[in-house]
């Protein structure tokens, strides 16, 4: 737009304008009779009326552009805003996301106020299904062992098996080298809970060495019975899914799905101080 107002053709449309615009009152200045004026305006009004039209269209085409950039101004300052908007749906979210993840460990204390947790976060893990190991930012240096439990407010993920300074490894409970000394809620019953080679593709572990007239089925809730275990009692481990029986060991063995989510694990609680009825694992 700036380019046209500085060249040539704006030049002769502006030099017409002016001299149209001028010849009335030259006419005048010179005394000339109605007869001259009404010949000479005779020639010169269709060239008065394109230098107005030239000029209202001018005055309307600059109108335009300075619409558009007030419009474009405009745009630019809603989405600023827009932008903005989102940004705040977007940390409320994770505010509300952290707030859940609070209540749940606040809950977790709550229910066992002997017991001391850190908060972690898992920085690796293996690919793909269920997660059998994973790495978390808590080491040493936060006062982590090896052997602590490692769980959520929905139950128990698994134990510490590896400890550095700023980090450590965590083997969850249906990896074939878990065992976790477990009873039935409902009758008592006791047993192992232990990882099964075949059944942690599937995300699931199995109650094991329990008597073969054990009162179990599918649907009962396990928890930890703090026996022969680095877990102390009474936490939730998960529910049955299924009792089979052995013959040959005359044993039965029930079939667990682990409460807590082994799919997409972010955040644990890593259970620092607390007994255990006999020992360790």
């Amino acid at each position: 737009m700036n380019g046209f107002f500085k060249s040539k053709s704006f030049a002769v449309l502006l030099t017409l304008l002016i001299v149209f615009s001028g010849v009335p009152t030259i006419l005048t200045a010179m005394g000339q009779g109605s007869l001259v004026k009404d010949a000479v305006m005779g020639i010169v009004s269709p060239f008065m009326r394109l230098a107005s039209t030239i000029g209202d269209s001018f005055h309307g085409f600059a109108e335009y552009f300075t619409e558009f950039d007030r419009l474009r101004e405009e745009n630019k300052i809603l989405s600023e805003r827009v932008k903005e908007l989102e940004d705040q749906v977007y940390n409320a979210q994770l505010i509300e996301e952290e707030n859940e993840w609070m209540r749940s460990y606040l809950g977790a204390k709550r229910a066992h106020t002997d017991y001391i947790f850190y908060d972690a976060n898992l920085i690796a893990s293996e690919t793909g299904g269920y997660i059998s190991s994973f790495t978390l930012d808590r080491g040493s240096s936060s006062g982590i062992k090896v052997g602590m439990p490692v769980l959520t407010n929905e139950g128990i993920i698994g134990r510490v098996t590896e400890v550095g300074l700023t980090f450590c490894r965590v083997s969850t409970i249906i990896n074939y080298d878990s065992s976790i000394g477990a009873y039935v809620e409902r009758s008592g019953a006791v047993g192992l809970v232990s990882g099964d080679f075949d059944r942690r593709r599937d995300g699931l572990c199995v109650l094991e060495y329990l008597a073969f007239d054990a009162d179990i089925e599918a649907g009962d809730r396990i928890y930890s019975s703090g026996l022969g275990s680095v877990y102390p009692r009474d936490l939730y481990i998960g529910e049955v899914v299924e009792v089979t029986g052995d013959a040959y060991n005359h044993t039965k063995i029930a079939v667990v799905r682990p409460a807590a989510n082994l799919k997409d694990i972010t955040k644990v609680m890593i259970l620092t101080n607390y007994t255990v009825t006999t020992g360790e694992e």
